[in-house]
């Protein structure tokens, strides 16, 4: 995707708050959210390319969804929220897909059960396609047709249909990789071959001093989600964060040392599912010949010891740290550590979905803070003061999942460079590991 469209993002936001803005071209913002929307929807389409029509049904957990559903369900989104709400002339052509593929927008309506997404055989994957083309066929010459009163509205819902359908885009390559990683003939999504020298820095810890800090969006031009506001203060005691990301083959140390085994090292909740899981690695981590390999979306492959450690649970990037006589940051000190980075590193244009090395010149003495792997941190995810939530169904989007859970930061490599930002709070279950999740230390 070009730079241009974080420029969209910013001219969306300020023309829906600038009312009176003297500059405002209605027909350059139409044009600018039809490029955005056919730029953003054929990156889902390209994701799919190498799949074959068994890949797009098979629902291997509960918490990943068949990417049939995926493309069904960010177009649904679109339908629902721009097309039903935008063209009072709209009728849908499939009535009975705002049951199969809402997910969880109660407002919305009823919903099939998440659980059993993987035995819809029908809707065929080309009835789905068909779906997706006709509502994207409406949607394009509502961008054009709409009147310019309601423009501006619509560009913001839009907006958040664009951030909605990358986070989909990312959560489809997860679940495709946990998909083909459940079969014994260790398929690959597409043939890659990754360089073997790849080297990670030096580690070192970056010190950040004391302060007041002003953390969370600004509320200004650029994009954020609810969950992002509003910014507020907060005091930090000084601390150091390290300037690169845990490796493999430090992972490694920690298993070598029995850190699966020594119950000192675990939370008390974490603990029981070490053992009832029989954790012993990283998820896709596997002992073959007497050394470790992992299933990569590019098939079967040795372990590279430089590269940034993956799939791990909380809990596990909990306890490596204590091991490691360190913690895991707080979202604040990640956030003020990481603000003034430019956005670049192993990220989803580059079309390597696999964490590697990189010795790229650090920014701030930090390397890889954005991309390659989410990085967990000690926070729970939990409002900012003075939070509230958009209205309608769109409320749905974050604030109910406030409990339970705790904050990742810096995307993966499967995160698009235009959907993340400093601001930005990726959130799951702290037992959860089908995600690109690895580790940054801090003390």
């Amino acid at each position: 995707m070009s730079s241009e469209l974080i420029d969209t993002s910013a001219t969306v936001k300020n023309d829906a708050l600038n009312k009176n803005n003297g500059d405002w071209q209605p027909d350059l913002l139409r044009n600018k959210l039809d490029e955005r929307y056919v730029e953003i929807r054929g990156l889902t389409e390209k994701i799919c390319q190498p799949l074959h029509p068994e890949d797009y049904v098979v629902q291997s957990m509960s918490n990943a969804s068949p990417a049939k559903w995926h493309i069904a369900h960010v177009t649904w989104f679109f339908e629902t929220f721009v097309l039903k709400e935008f063209n009072a002339a709209y009728t849908t052509a499939f009535p009975q897909y705002d049951y199969l593929f809402n997910s969880y927008y109660v407002q919305a309506g009823e919903r099939f059960t998440r659980e059993y997404r993987g035995l819809l055989s029908r809707p065929s994957v080309q009835d789905v396609y068909n779906y997706r083309k006709s509502v994207d066929d409406e949607i394009r010459t509502l961008l054009q047709r709409v009147e310019e009163a309601r423009l501006r509205e619509l560009a913001a819902v839009m907006e958040i249909g664009f951030n909605h359908e990358q986070q989909h885009q990312e959560l489809m390559i997860t679940d495709l990789k946990h998909m083909l990683s459940i079969n014994p003939l260790n398929p690959a999504y597409q043939e890659k071959s990754l360089p073997e020298d790849r080297i990670a820095p030096a580690l070192d810890f970056i010190s950040f001093e004391e302060g007041l800090y002003e953390v969370g969006h600004d509320g200004g031009a650029a994009f954020s989600f609810d969950n992002e506001l509003p910014r507020h203060r907060t005091f930090l005691e000084g601390f150091e964060l390290a300037s690169r990301l845990v490796t493999n083959a430090e992972y490694m140390a920690f298993m070598k040392d029995k850190g699966y085994e020594n119950q000192v090292l675990w939370l008390s909740d974490g603990w029981p599912v070490v053992e009832s899981e029989a954790w012993e690695a990283p998820a896709y981590w596997i002992k073959n010949e007497g050394e470790w390999h992992q299933k990569t979306l590019y098939g079967l492959q040795k372990v590279h010891p430089q590269d940034p450690v993956s799939h791990v649970s909380y809990y596990e990037a909990d306890a490596y740290a204590r091991w490691a006589s360190a913690r895991l940051p707080r979202e604040a000190e990640w956030e003020v550590a990481a603000r003034q980075c430019e956005i670049k590193g192993q990220l989803a244009e580059d079309g390597v979905f696999q964490p590697v090395a990189s010795n790229e010149t650090s920014q701030n003495g930090l390397y890889q803070i954005y991309g390659s792997v989410w990085e967990w941190t000690q926070s729970p995810y939990t409002p900012y003061p003075g939070y509230k939530p958009l209205e309608g169904a769109l409320g749905e989007y974050n604030g109910k999942f406030m409990a339970n859970q705790f904050v990742l930061k810096g995307g993966s490599c499967a995160t698009s460079k235009t959907h993340i930002r400093p601001t930005y709070r990726n959130f799951f279950h702290p037992p959860l590991r089908w995600q690109f999740t690895g580790i940054r230390l801090a003390k």
